[in-house]
């Protein structure tokens, strides 16, 4: 490392020439290079610690004893995908995504339905003149129904200035990850 500050270090000093400033009594600005700032030695862990000693997932759930968390993994993914998915299919609807974004997290029936609303709100656009815009939305907080630990119906309030919506949602798992097998736009 000190190859390369070499050059930056030997450099010479540099002045600046004076420049007559009326009123100004100050003297020429003089670059000096950079001092060398020396880290205080790091000192090693207090002697009253013990060294850190890898444990295995076994002794660690054993230690943690009734603290287990028992969540079925219905929690919050399944919150958060609702409202996600809510939002993208009001987008969809709007024009302003396509719909093949959403193909891996629908069913093919929700995907048909949907490819069939697009269609005909693509139409409705086309005769009204509507040009394509990307909706202002809020989405409200999901509230969620479960059936079950592989089963979630949903409920998510959209609300647009001039009208707000619901989107009714069923989620199953489907190979390790959820997957909307209905959804109704209200």
């Amino acid at each position: 490392m000190n190859a390369l500050l070499s050059p930056v270090l030997e450099r010479p000093v540099l002045e600046r020439p004076a420049v007559e400033r009326p009123n100004a009594a100050r003297p020429p600005l003089r670059l000096v290079p950079p001092s060398r700032v020396v880290a205080p030695p790091v000192p090693g862990p207090p002697p009253d610690v013990a060294p850190f000693e890898p444990r295995t997932l076994d002794a660690e759930l054993q230690a943690s004893g009734d603290g287990l968390r028992t969540d079925s993994g219905i929690g919050e993914d399944a919150r958060l995908l609702c409202a996600k998915l809510a939002l993208c299919v009001i987008e969809i609807l709007a024009g302003a995504r396509p719909l093949d974004q959403l193909g891996r997290w629908v069913s093919d029936s929700v995907f048909i339905q949907l490819l069939r609303r697009t269609v005909i709100a693509a139409r409705s656009r086309a005769v009204t003149g509507d040009e394509v815009k990307r909706p202002r939305v809020r989405v409200g907080e999901p509230l969620l129904n479960r059936l079950g630990d592989s089963v979630v119906e949903a409920v998510v309030m959209i609300h647009q200035p001039s009208r707000s919506r619901a989107v009714a949602l069923r989620l199953e798992r489907h190979r390790m990850r959820w997957r909307a097998t209905a959804i109704t736009v209200l």
